[in-house]
């Protein structure tokens, strides 16, 4: 049975899209930031389901859980889909409040640029739910296809020309391994949904061919989450791209590729983490360490934040590492310190990107030698920078320390195991680089003195745009609330539980 209370989302989500095309081919030269202004208003009311479906106790179709599927399964409303869904409509709204100004200012393409960027989302927001093989794959390349072009907005620029090139290169050669993994594994269980495949997979589990799948299908969404050693696109491409598409790209593409790995991972192949668990476990070490080294010697910031990403990416594969040695509880504590992580790492780096985008229109340059000074002549950026590099080192009481908490925690689950205290050794030792090279960028901030080439007197009289303003603000807001309160973000156990139930 078709449900449109539970796809109403997806289906506000196209309208604006059509809307956003419409409002910019019908505004004026000077108003085309009004088709920013529709998706913003879209992507805030694709919203409102939710909160209406997270509500639900006694609604019509609502089921004890929540559960509302469709397609035969194929496409499912959980706590899961619900909370994933509402993160990314979030880092849709703020990577549009960031990108207005931006974009208006540089006179790119406006209206084509927000719908491209909408149209991610939307992606993002399928994959939430998806329960097959297929809609996986479309709901990923739909986040990606668009993300492609916007890489490259900047067309004059060579460098944003090679960040485009090398990503769409990357992104096809990762799209083609993943079809090839989900080929074999839907050849040897005869199976698409997730479901089946995990019922499939008890009787081909020990077939070479299907152990190949499942690595091919790891090693496609390695390249979408940047993990180590397929990682090489995305420090180039950041500092390639537009700022905002930067941004993006390092949460809503990152968190997208996350999700199709936890809901794989969990859903289809939970009953084979004999195999992914020990290469998930080699990745999460390597991406960390790698990252966060190659991140010490980088002397452009938003460079230094790719690495970040990648580092960070690292940190969120580490509860997975542990999978093939825990119980039902454990899975649960794992899905949930992941969840957690996400949601934390997107408003702390969307946080970090816009403050960087601030600290860039005050000191006119993005290398950190540049910066030194800058808390004298723009206390207020200089400020942001301090909070939200602080929170992505994990300093309490900003919200990075509890995205960190929940990562040792669950990996700790696994106590009894060499492998699982060894893995939280690594994270704790990286979480210890990591801060070196976040201090760096505050202190170059607070401490050093004024480069004589600083545009003091400029910097200080040019306010930053509304939006960015607001994004900044946003973003802040919640990093100091979760960091102090971070029991508000208990209800994502509901969330795990429902990804462990299954579809």
């Amino acid at each position: 049975m078709f449900d449109y209370h539970a796809i109403a989302p997806e289906l506000i989500i196209g309208v604006t899209l059509l809307l956003v095309i419409g409002v910019d081919l019908l505004a004026p030269p000077g108003r085309k930031y009004l088709a920013g202004v529709v998706g913003l208003v879209g992507l805030v009311a694709a919203a409102f389901p939710l909160l209406t479906m997270a509500a639900c106790s006694d609604l019509a179709g609502c089921t004890d859980t929540g559960v509302r599927a469709m397609f035969d399964g194929s496409y499912v409303v959980d706590d899961f889909a619900l909370v994933l869904k509402g993160l990314f409509l979030l880092t849709g709204v703020i990577s549009l409040l960031l990108s207005v100004g931006y974009i208006e200012k540089d006179r790119y393409y406006e209206g084509e640029f927000y719908f491209l960027l909408v149209a991610s989302v939307a992606g993002a927001v399928i994959m939430a739910s998806a329960r097959d093989l297929i809609t996986l794959f479309i709901g990923l390349e739909l986040v990606s296809g668009p993300a492609f072009l916007l890489a490259g907005w900047r067309k004059g620029d060579v460098r944003s020309n090679e960040a485009a090139l090398k990503f769409f290169l990357m992104g096809v050669l990762s799209a083609a391994i993943l079809l090839f993994g989900m080929s074999l594994v839907y050849g040897l269980t005869g199976e698409i949904t997730f479901s089946g495949i995990r019922a499939g997979s008890a009787v081909v589990a020990d077939e070479p061919a299907f152990i190949l799948g499942v690595v091919f299908i790891l090693v496609g969404f390695a390249f979408k989450i940047s993990a180590v050693p397929f990682h090489f696109w995305a420090p180039d491409t950041y500092q390639g791209a537009p700022t905002p598409v930067a941004a993006y790209l390092s949460v809503g593409s990152k968190v997208a590729g996350f999700v199709g790995l936890i809901s794989i991972s969990y859903l289809a192949f939970g009953g084979v983490a004999e195999i992914w668990g020990p290469i998930l476990w080699l990745l999460a070490a390597v991406t960390m360490t790698l990252g966060n080294l190659v991140a010490l010697k980088q002397t452009n910031v938003i460079r230094m934040l790719g690495y970040s990403s990648v580092a960070h990416a690292g940190f969120v594969l580490v509860p997975f590492a542990m999978a093939a040695t825990f119980d039902s509880a454990g899975m649960e504590e794992a899905i949930f310190a992941s969840i957690t992580y996400l949601l934390i790492y997107a408003f702390m780096n969307l946080g970090a990107f816009g403050a960087v985008m601030a600290a860039v229109s005050k000191s006119g340059s993005g290398e950190l030698p540049d910066w030194g000074g800058l808390g004298r002549y723009a206390p207020g950026v200089a400020g942001f920078l301090g909070l939200f590099f602080f929170s992505l080192a994990g300093i309490p009481p900003l919200a990075g320390w509890f995205a960190k908490f929940v990562m040792f925690k669950a990996v700790l689950q696994a106590s009894g195991s060499v492998w699982g205290v060894t893995l939280a050794v690594i994270a704790a030792v990286n979480a210890v680089i990591a801060l070196f090279y976040y201090a760096r960028v505050v202190k170059t901030v607070f401490m050093d003195d004024v480069p004589e080439t600083a545009p003091v007197d400029e910097a200080a009289r040019t306010p930053l745009s509304p939006s960015l303003a607001l994004a900044l603000g946003l973003t802040a807001f919640m990093v100091v609330v979760t960091g102090f309160f971070p029991q508000l973000l208990a209800f994502f156990g509901d969330a795990a539980r429902a990804l462990t139930l299954g579809p």
